[in-house]
């Protein structure tokens, strides 16, 4: 099998292209294995090479997180899907036991995992999960489209609509727009109604956002973004800040939120460590929401959205998966725009 690992964290040069991985087997009567046709790239997936704390590989590792593909043997308690459905992949893998999965909330077990960082990763020719994490797609979706859905567009999911509650009048505030979830909370947070306002280091990045309905862009390089929303809003500030930047927006953040503000988070790509102070978060009421991935109800609902070809993501690129590596350097420049995906399986293969 083919696939794409490490064997030792470290930089890029880390990446190995292999093409003598076995395949994986179904070890529990609720799996599937998925032959796999796309997978995408997300800022984790850069973390997971260099290292995570508590984070242990077993070599040859399997990158990647997100995928689509076909369904190629279901285990005999599995009627969800059948072998040759289309599929997305849901990366949260939860042990379906503890008191929180038992309450329907997936992402918050005590056993949380997620494929690529805890678990085995998807950019390989074939992935083995539990049916609960896979939902049905409609087949004229392209597959490199769906791979690029899952992972962002549910983790923006539960933080714009289950976390902040965006609602029509908000004013939004997304730190970070190109990438993935950015996007996601972008579109999100304008069909609901709200006023979108984003900030990126690129003029060209802000463009397309405001094509894709970015009402106003930011460029945080050379506008000091909190002066100037704290102007446009008459000192008022934005009932929602999106910062999964972490400590070199985290200040500017709270400066830019207004009372009885939320901030949500998924991710510090800047550095984990922040400093604040906390008498203006009881002062201004603020609440602070920290999330990751998602529910199955909020991965139903997303499917559902994917399945309707709303809130689709841009494709930036798409490299086969024998040059990983030169899409993970793209990565981790910062020059996409939208999802990098690898092709793992050819159309109609």
């Amino acid at each position: 099998m083919r696939g794409l690992t490490i064997s030792a964290h470290g930089g890029l040069d880390q990446l190995q292209y292999r093409t003598d991985l076995p395949s994986p087997a179904l070890t529990a009567p609720t799996d599937v294995r998925i032959r796999v046709h796309a997978g995408a790239l997300n800022h984790l997936d850069l973390f997971v090479v260099g290292g995570l704390p508590n984070v242990h590989i077993v070599p040859p590792w399997i990158l990647g997180c997100d995928a689509a593909g076909v369904i190629a043997e279901v285990g005999n308690a599995v009627d969800s899907v059948a072998v040759g459905d289309h599929v997305i992949v849901n990366a949260g893998i939860s042990d379906r036991t503890c008191e929180y999965c038992r309450a329907g909330e997936q992402s918050e077990c005590v056993q949380f995992g997620v494929l690529g960082e805890h678990l085995p990763g998807t950019f390989a020719e074939e992935v083995v999960v539990p049916a609960f994490n896979v939902r049905r797609i409609p087949w004229h979706i392209p597959m490199e489209v769906a791979a690029a859905f899952p992972l962002a567009t549910l983790t923006a999911w539960r933080l714009m609509v289950t976390k902040a509650q965006v609602r029509a009048g908000d004013t939004v505030l997304i730190w970070g727009i190109g990438g993935g979830v950015a996007l996601a909370a972008m579109m999100i947070a304008k069909a609901r109604g709200a006023r979108v306002w984003v900030t990126s280091h690129s003029d060209a990045k802000l463009a397309r956002a405001r094509e894709l309905g970015a009402d106003e862009g930011f460029n945080h390089h050379t506008v000091d973004v909190a002066r100037e929303i704290r102007s446009r809003t008459n000192k008022r500030g934005v009932d929602v800040v999106v910062d999964s930047v972490g400590a070199a927006t985290w200040a500017k953040s709270l400066l830019s939120l207004g009372r009885g503000g939320r901030l949500v988070t998924c991710g510090g790509t800047s550095g984990p460590m922040l400093e604040m102070d906390i008498r203006r978060l009881f002062w201004y009421q603020w609440t602070i929401y920290g999330s990751t991935m998602g529910n199955d109800r909020e991965f139903d609902c997303v499917a559902d959205e994917l399945a309707h070809g709303r809130l689709l993501l841009p494709v930036d690129m798409v490299y086969p998966l024998e040059q990983g590596r030169t899409a993970y350097e793209r990565m981790a420049a910062g020059e996409q725009f939208g999802k990098i995906v690898l092709r793992v399986a050819e159309p109609g293969a």
